[in-house]
């Protein structure tokens, strides 16, 4: 496959976004961002901005002319803009297709079962038969929850208030990245597209089981005061499916449940068992490092 140069990205104003932006910029691809009419989000001068209509294949097409490879960052509420993005990826003749995975395994049938999930395996239904017709490539990039991100707002562990759900026992380890790695992850799929064609790319920065999360956050704030709560993720499971056909469903409780499930739960493919480090030059950390990590959100 002819060399990557050409970039857009959607989704870019979101968590992922100016990371992925600034990754690619300094690895030296041409960047387009994807706005939405009437955005007033300012990214870097770095950057070409090209105003879009997700639902307009045709507006799309367009605006992907001379685009070698379209990275999707969109979040969980817009999954479904994927596939006229994908249908315009492959009329404007780009290349590699990044959908917006960055989380479990995209092929795990357990995971892809989970309600929120549904949006995500139809784009990539939806890129593997394009690929196998020869239309465009793909890569789905796997990287558990974002280590920073999941330590700062809880969901991981929370160490401001001293608690931690111990999902199934606790005993049960998980794989994890920090959003500077998710970038160098996306980049680097772009920077090996023939050793990332089609296929899952696996990274991740530690896997921990969260009992040994508990016994690392106890050395960094100290042991007294905890509350250690174990909980089901089959329960969490029925209480998403459940939940999700209420006409006045809470979202993000489905959404808390659904991920709690497919991270902690057994059979979701949340361990991984084939790394991509090396390929993009990804470290994983030690206990050192990690419990660096945790101080600085224990701030």
């Amino acid at each position: 496959m002819s060399a990557i140069k050409t970039v857009a990205v959607a989704g870019a104003s979101g968590n992922l976004g100016p990371s992925v932006i600034n990754q690619l910029v300094a690895d030296g691809f041409k960047v387009t961002v994807l706005t939405r009419k009437g955005s007033k989000h300012d990214f870097p001068s770095s950057v070409t901005t090209a105003e879009v209509d997700y639902d307009s294949v045709e507006n799309l097409t367009k605006a992907l002319k001379g685009i070698d490879a379209v990275v999707s960052v969109i979040g969980l509420a817009g999954l479904a803009k994927q596939i006229p993005l994908v249908q315009a990826a492959v009329k404007a003749g780009v290349k590699r297709f990044l959908p917006s995975e960055y989380g479990s395994d995209a092929e795990n049938p357990r995971a892809t079962a989970l309600p929120i999930f549904t949006a995500k395996k139809e784009t990539l239904d939806l890129l593997q038969k394009e690929a196998a017709a020869g239309n465009i490539t793909w890569s789905a990039i796997a990287t558990g929850p974002f280590l920073d991100t999941a330590t700062g707002n809880g969901f991981i562990v929370n160490l401001k208030n001293k608690s931690i759900n111990l999902w199934d026992g606790g005993d049960r380890p998980f794989s994890s990245t920090a959003v500077p790695d998710i970038a160098k992850a996306v980049s680097g799929v772009l920077k090996h597209p023939e050793e990332t064609k089609n296929r899952g790319v696996f990274v991740q920065n530690v896997a921990y089981t969260l009992n040994q999360v508990l016994e690392k956050a106890k050395k960094v704030v100290g042991s007294e005061g905890w509350t250690a709560e174990v909980k089901s993720t089959e329960e969490a499971k029925d209480f998403a499916l459940a939940e999700i056909q209420k006409s006045d469903h809470n979202p993000i409780a489905v959404i808390i449940a659904c991920i709690s499930a497919a991270v902690y739960g057994e059979g979701y493919g949340s361990l991984f068992q084939k790394l991509d480090n090396e390929l993009f030059g990804i470290k994983e950390y030690t206990d050192a490092e990690f419990e660096a990590l945790l101080e600085r959100y224990a701030k």
